[in-house]
């Protein structure tokens, strides 16, 4: 049931995307309408999928990379959405659609049977682990689709193309004001997710820190997020902070590909 779930909110996502460009292109306010029904429809189908499998699976609904990748486009949609409720921002869901589905197809794809859990890794650590940091993870990749339009932005306005495309992009100020309090938050969550998954460690292995590859490329991550952030209190906004935000997304995600794929360890692949 949740794999057909899931074969529907992709195909709702592909449809939705296209609705997005188009309107785009256009600037129809029909076409935006309609964009924001089917990424409802497609955000339902999708939250519905993850819950009958977190039924069916309880602790190892996150047991594998799959479905973290699930979780991330899960979330991250509906962050989009809470957003747009708020705002006109159709062109920031012209990106993180395509970047929900790419996820999600990849979670469908690559869709195997779960290992069990070790019994030693069924407790209260495991949720409280991983779901600020997979929140955190979605926080960061909006956080990388409002820098790519601000860097937009800026280039529309540096070569005074001030066309239909230009008056449909937020302004400057909001992007950057966007981009700053989404960093804010989505390094709250991540900072969390670090200092429970730690705990977690020593509960289950018997020590905070083992320099183990998914924490020495979180500890990365988190600096350059940590840089950013002081970044801006010495005056970086705009483009420098724009730039360094992607520059710590595309860190995210070579780490978070890197230990699940490359490197292992102890906690790529499963939680085992």
């Amino acid at each position: 049931m949740n794999s057909l779930l899931l074969s529907l909110a992709l195909a709702l996502y592909l449809l939705t995307t296209a609705t997005f460009m188009a309107q785009v292109m256009t600037g129809h306010d029909a076409l935006r309408r309609v964009a924001h029904t089917l990424l409802a429809a497609a955000f339902g189908m999708h939250a519905a999928s993850l819950a009958v499998r977190a039924v069916l699976m309880g602790y190892e609904v996150v047991a594998t990379f799959q479905d973290e990748l699930s979780f991330i486009a899960c979330i991250m949609v509906g962050l989009y959405l809470l957003l747009a409720w708020r705002a006109n921002m159709t062109v920031v869901g012209a990106l993180v659609t395509p970047l929900a589905f790419l996820f999600s197809l990849s979670a469908h794809a690559f869709d195997k049977t779960v290992p069990e859990l070790p019994r030693q890794l069924q407790n209260v650590w495991l949720p409280a682990h991983v779901a600020p940091a997979v929140l955190g993870y979605a926080v960061f990749a909006i956080a990388f689709c409002l820098s790519l339009i601000y860097l937009l932005q800026e280039k529309q306005l540096k070569a005074k193309r001030k066309g239909d495309l230009f008056r449909r992009l937020p302004s400057l100020e909001t992007l950057d004001d966007l981009n700053h309090r989404f960093v804010t938050w989505g390094f709250a969550l991540f900072t969390i997710g670090l200092i429970t998954g730690s705990l977690r460690a020593k509960q289950t292995w018997g020590e905070l820190w083992s320099w183990e590859p998914v924490q020495v490329l979180s500890l990365i991550t988190w600096l350059l997020y940590a840089a950013l952030l002081h970044a801006r209190t010495v005056g970086w906004r705009g483009r420098k902070a724009a730039t360094l935000t992607i520059l710590g997304f595309l860190v995210l995600v070579v780490s978070f590909l890197s230990v699940n794929l490359v490197f292992p360890g102890k906690h790529g692949g499963t939680f085992g």
